[in-house]
């Protein structure tokens, strides 16, 4: 049976100082997947990166079922996306912006759970944002945004819920992405 590498995006845990901050020790996290039967599991950041190996082949069930255990565990929901080692690298490899010569800082891309179409953010002039400018790809939406994403006027509007509707959406920086290739690599 083969085993994939997989990364699972918990969407919104870890954020800010609040008491009602939805928070997830890294060091519970790991032992639940690998309680799933997951392996070589490793975790990134504290911002709800894990990395783990998986004989199961759907992306989605993988996700809910994350997401399942994660509401046992903690007691609320969050929002997971899981990609293979693959889309992660390819949407690494298809980047519309000179990754190489940007701070990490100044790029992220949008990981969405489903796929979207440009009229899903037809209502959104980028040129009204420039320098700032998106493009999108499979499954993601790529965000260049010299200042960084806290003071993005675009990130801001692009990730308006009315545009984000009916999707799971959850943005990493550049650094975050090229580790998460790395983090997927078969052994």
């Amino acid at each position: 049976m083969a085993i994939t590498r997989y990364a699972a995006l918990l969407r919104g845990i870890n954020v800010g100082g609040s008491v009602k901050a939805k928070k997830v020790p890294m060091a519970r996290l790991r032992p639940l997947i690998e309680g799933l039967g997951h392996t070589g599991v490793q975790t990134y950041l504290q911002s709800g990166n894990a990395a783990f190996s998986s004989a199961a082949r759907d992306e989605d069930a993988l996700a809910r079922e994350l997401e399942a255990a994660v509401a046992a565990e903690f007691g609320f929901p969050v929002d997971i996306v899981v990609r293979d080692h693959a889309y992660l690298a390819a949407v690494r490899d298809a980047c519309p912006f000179p990754a190489a010569e940007l701070e990490g800082r100044q790029l992220h891309v949008t990981y969405f759970s489903e796929p979207v179409t440009p009229d899903r953010f037809a209502a959104v002039d980028a040129a009204a944002y420039a320098p700032e400018d998106y493009r999108l790809g499979d499954r993601v939406l790529y965000l260049y945004a010299p200042d960084g994403l806290g003071t993005s006027k675009l990130g801001a509007r692009l990730a308006a819920p009315a545009l984000t509707k009916g999707l799971i959406a959850t943005s990493r920086n550049w650094n975050t992405v090229s580790k998460l290739v790395e983090l997927t690599e078969q052994a």
